[in-house]
């Protein structure tokens, strides 16, 4: 077999490797040529997957790496009888993480509007959380443990299961903060492109933190930069945007926190979505399951840290979420883009990307708490630590 994969895929080589050929290259130069004698094609989200690219090729399975299907026409897939397997959940917890690093930041550097932006606390504030899938549940548990009280809509789940807890988006607009976690659809009654626009960005309280970690075009640009240009926003953190790789410099500029697209880029994550993939791509092709990653990982950079228990529980927790976690380093190198004229931005954000640090989930570091408070050991297990 021949296998086409991103070169940004960990493992691909090791874990296709047992199925035949691997050959691995840029997400965004795959084109027809590329893999007309290709058997499976493995991607991440830059390739869009469509009948232009499948045409005339060899290709009977496909697996994207990603949570996120819509870059892939499932539809034409299903209708040529190509396998297709995607990676739900696989960067879940990524996710959650960066949510946590980021509502930590902007706590100690404060909101827009005030005062000589004056700190806040996380504890105690309300947060809105928009679609309750393998992300936005990972939200809700670890805002839970920082003693946030969490609002959830998502209207599929509500229409599935009837739950009460499920509220309408109307009962999220007066929330301190609100976070995006839905795929990106055009169509049908919860078609999610631009559902961030004007009309909800006015209904907002003043001062709201808007987070959107889900897909660019879940956003409308303008109307995001509008209400940043007007003050209506407090904070606003955006790891997605409209048109990557070419995105606007201007959100980039204005946001408190921009990341480019890789909030769900740990290393446990894009393993998991490897793994997913494999593993899908071995029951398709009645092969057996022969690699694991378990003894490939590399060791965390911090397997044990100690937590300061002469701090306030937020400022010691902040302090071990960014030692293993430094959102800001992320944040700082995406503003490098301001500094490069628009033809090299583009490339410069997939530069970000295929070079992205080593980063290891919380799980993977055990934190020594000592004499700490229980409310902080508490905090510290709720969003993710071994204790």
């Amino acid at each position: 077999m021949k296998i086409v994969a991103d070169e940004n895929i960990p493992f691909a080589v090791e874990a296709f490797g047992r199925l035949g050929e691997v050959v691995t290259v840029k997400g965004r130069t795959i084109n027809r040529d590329m893999i007309r004698d290709a058997d499976a094609l493995i991607v991440r989200s830059v390739t869009r997957v469509n009948a232009e690219l499948l045409d005339g090729t060899a290709v009977r399975f496909v697996g994207t790496a990603t949570i996120g299907v819509d870059h892939v026409d499932v539809e034409y897939l299903r209708g040529r009888a190509i396998g297709f397997a995607s990676a739900p959940g696989s960067n879940a917890n990524s996710v959650a993480e960066y949510v946590v690093a980021a509502l930590l930041v902007l706590a100690r550097r404060g909101l827009h509007g005030q005062d000589a932006r004056a700190t806040f606390r996380l504890e105690g504030m309300t947060i809105g959380v928009v679609g309750v899938g393998n992300v936005g549940s990972r939200v809700v548990r670890k805002a839970e443990a920082l003693g946030m009280k969490v609002l959830q809509n998502d209207p599929p789940l509500q229409r599935q299961t009837g739950d009460l807890r499920f509220l309408p988006l109307e009962a999220l607009l007066d929330a301190d903060i609100l976070t995006f976690h839905v795929p990106l659809t055009r169509r049908g009654p919860d078609a999610t492109h631009h559902m961030i626009n004007d009309r909800l960005l006015s209904r907002l309280k003043p001062g709201t933190i808007l987070i959107n970690t889900s897909r660019g075009a879940v956003a409308d640009s303008e109307a995001v930069l509008r209400a940043v240009e007007s003050g209506r926003l407090g904070g606003l953190v955006l790891d997605v945007f409209e048109k990557e790789p070419n995105i606007s410099s201007a959100l980039v500029e204005r946001a408190d926190i921009a990341t480019p697209h890789i909030a769900g880029y740990s290393y446990d994550g894009k393993v998991n979505g490897t793994l997913i993939v494999y593993r899908a791509a071995c029951e398709f092709l009645g092969r057996p399951i022969e690699w694991s990653p378990k003894d490939a990982m590399p060791e965390p950079p911090y397997p044990r840290v100690t937590a300061r228990s002469n701090w306030d529980d937020e400022d010691a927790l902040r302090d071990l979420v960014l030692t293993i976690y430094d959102i800001e380093a992320d944040d700082q190198r995406m503003r490098k883009i301001l500094e490069l004229p628009p033809a090299e931005q583009g490339p410069y954000f997939d530069h970000l990307r295929r070079t992205y640090p080593l980063r290891r989930e919380f799980q993977n570091t055990c934190v020594q708490i000592g004499s700490v408070a229980p409310s902080l050991r508490a905090k510290i297990a709720g969003v993710g630590f071994r204790v």
